[in-house]
């Protein structure tokens, strides 16, 4: 296996290892350097903390803060990102952010997402059987089965999906040279986000935008600005985010068409083979900065209050101390008796309010291929495709498959 040509790594001394994998550093970190600098997209070095246990305790800790917005912090990227917004829910610490949790948890409970299982299946067999014997993954059913799935969540129309595409592709980019476009698009999405709460107030109806102005804790609801941005972050997330993991997990498939092979033999495997997914390719990123409130201690070392650390899910969730050969892809794994949790959907009072709905999209449309395109194979040498540069989240741009 060799790197794929023209990937330029948004993380210059975390450059992605072979087919899209974990960056062959990590290895020697988990081994050697479990709290080494890196260096951020924004040229900000800050020690990224890589072990899993570690991880799992920084995100436990109530001295790690996401409130990142004191001048002279280190960057993830240049120019405004998420960190910049205090109204949003990955950048609050407690007492705002338990109250947020408490507002909104309900309206993201297994019961409520499974009211839109059976759309989402039809949706994502809808797709398959229009794609034809031959098409591109990623533009025909990757990013518009979660784009259709989250306008229908949210009573989005969905002409308006090609708007968000560019929004969220803006957003996303980790490039200096960006940044003002990143500022003009966010703003942009913003004003939208805001129109689209206020037509919901004026004709209420079932979708979750419904649900998320009705969400109450006793008498307290969300602010606008909270709002406003738990919008944002669902469309955001439950766009590129869900259809990035669809690309990743299907090109993984892919390069062992002999696991593709059995997951369509047996259907059991079907939840257990997304676990192992989102293990091994999720969150196909680096992952958020904490800023240190107090001294805490690691495995590592003693991480010292003021610093502003890199906790690694990706790095974590391929630990040898919490996962078996971790470096291997098996739909086993989660299989009988699993291994601890991973930790794609991260840790602690930040673990993701929207994981229930990531979970079953992601069943449905691996359902759908397996069920519906039992030969499925790529049309291309795998090693030559070509993967994202100067983006948060690294992908295949493009994946040419057929139905065999």
């Amino acid at each position: 296996m060799t790197d794929q040509p023209g990937t330029t790594p948004t993380w210059p001394d975390l450059p992605p290892g072979p087919y899209g994998t974990l960056s062959p550093d990590v290895p020697r970190r988990h081994a050697e350097a479990p709290m080494e600098p890196a260096t951020l997209p924004s040229g900000d070095r800050v020690p990224m903390i890589v072990r899993y246990a570690d991880v799992r305790a920084l995100l436990m800790s109530p001295a790690a803060s996401r409130n990142l917005r004191e001048p002279g912090l280190p960057r993830l990227v240049r120019g405004p990102f998420l960190d910049d917004d205090p109204a949003a829910l990955v950048n609050q610490d407690p007492p705002e952010h338990t109250r947020y949790r408490r507002i909104t948890h309900g309206t993201f409970t297994p019961r409520n997402i499974e009211r839109w299982r059976a759309r989402t299946a039809a949706i994502a067999t809808e797709l398959v059987d229009a794609a034809g014997p031959e098409f591109d993954l990623v533009a025909d059913y990757a990013l518009p089965l979660p784009a259709r799935v989250i306008c229908e969540l949210l009573g989005v129309p969905l002409d308006h999906y090609a708007q968000f595409l560019g929004w969220t592709e803006l957003f996303l980019s980790t490039t200096e040279t960006h940044a003002e476009a990143r500022a003009e698009g966010l703003a942009a999405f913003t004003a939208y986000t805001r129109e689209l709460i206020e037509q919901h107030r004026a004709e209420p109806g079932d979708d979750l935008i419904d649900l998320l102005v009705a969400a109450r804790d006793g008498g307290d609801g969300l602010s606008e600005d909270e709002l406003v941005n738990m919008v944002f972050t669902l469309i955001l997330a439950g766009h590129e985010t869900t259809a990035s993991m669809i690309i990743r997990g299907v090109f993984r498939l892919l390069c062992h068409p002999d696991q593709y092979a059995e997951l369509t033999a047996r259907p059991e495997l079907l939840e257990p083979a997304v676990e192992e997914i989102l293990r091994h390719e999720a969150p196909g990123s680096n992952g958020m900065l904490r800023r240190i409130t107090a001294d805490v201690e690691i495995s590592a070392g003693t991480l010292p209050a003021g610093s502003v650390v890199l906790p690694n899910l990706f790095a974590a969730d391929h630990d040898p101390r919490a996962f078996a050969d971790p470096l291997r892809f098996d739909i086993h794994r989660f299989a009988g008796t699993p291994p601890p949790p991973h930790l794609a959907f991260g840790h602690g009072p930040h673990y993701c309010l929207g994981a229930n709905l990531a979970r079953m999209e992601l069943q449905e449309a691996f359902r759908a291929l397996v069920n519906r395109l039992p030969g499925l194979c790529a049309q291309e040498d795998l090693a030559a495709v070509r993967w994202t540069d100067g983006a948060f989240v690294h992908r295949p741009v493009r994946l040419l498959v057929k139905a065999g």
